[in-house]
């Protein structure tokens, strides 16, 4: 039988009989794949826990009719036990991966799989607030998928900017008159913020206040789940840091 070799990073996996796994990832160089692994749900597995979502690992599978075979896989980022202890890191890596596995074939590129394993490897070491870490995930991912945010000019008729209403469905931040009735108003601190988010500027992601924070979020949110077409499940879960009267009022 044909076989290949690829790095994965697992997204899902689902029972299959009594001792099987289907198992979903995100690959380096062949996109999303399906996969079965045989026999992992047995307790002498050999490579079972290395193919549990937020892993990382180099499988070899070989080519079946309607879904490839696992024959071998090698840990390269044992990221899901460091996640699993946090629940605002699990939360957030439950939904990065649920983004991951909404892209479709054309989308689910290297750089994909780079973004993601970089915010997972991110998230079990703590480097920055989950929440944050996610944000930049979403918007990074959409911007790979053609769908980044206008956060300067008008997102509707290019009038330049600064501009303080935000509408995902119109692409991002719009003017006064292009602005409908009833638009988030934002300030200029929340879109900095979500400038920061996208380039990596963790210095000022960091610093930022938490009531800019919280709104970033929501924004994010919004504007992931509207260009996904539906909701991302696990973001309901997803801890926001409470933000303080002091800071709301600002």
């Amino acid at each position: 039988m044909p076989t290949y070799r690829d790095e994965v990073v697992v997204l899902r996996t689902h029972k299959l009989g009594e001792a099987d796994r289907i198992v979903t990832c995100l690959s380096r160089r062949h996109g999303k794949v399906r996969a079965v692994a045989k026999g992992v749900r047995r307790t002498s597995s050999r490579f079972g826990a290395r193919l549990e979502p937020f892993m990382v690992a180099d499988v070899q599978l070989y080519i079946g009719r309607s879904l490839d075979i696992i024959q071998q896989a090698e840990s390269l980022g044992a990221y899901g036990a460091e996640i699993a202890l946090h629940y605002d890191r699990y939360t957030a890596a439950s939904a990065m991966v649920e983004t991951a596995d909404r892209l479709n074939e054309a989308e689910a590129t290297p750089q994909q799989y780079l973004l993601l394993v970089g915010g997972l490897r991110a998230l079990s070491r703590g480097e920055h607030a989950a929440r944050s870490i996610l944000d930049s995930y979403l918007l990074r991912a959409m911007s790979m998928s053609g769908w980044a945010p206008g956060l300067g000019d008008c997102a509707r008729c290019g009038l330049p900017g600064p501009h303080q209403s935000f509408v995902a469905q119109m692409g991002g931040v719009v003017c006064r008159d292009c602005a409908p009735a009833g638009a988030v108003r934002v300030d200029m601190a929340t879109t900095g913020l979500l400038q920061s988010l996208i380039a990596g500027e963790w210095d000022v992601v960091d610093a930022a206040t938490p009531a800019a924070t919280a709104a970033a979020s929501g924004l994010v949110a919004a504007y992931a789940q509207w260009h996904l077409e539906r909701g991302i499940r696990a973001l309901e879960h997803v801890l926001s840091e409470p933000v303080p009267p002091e800071e709301a009022r600002l």
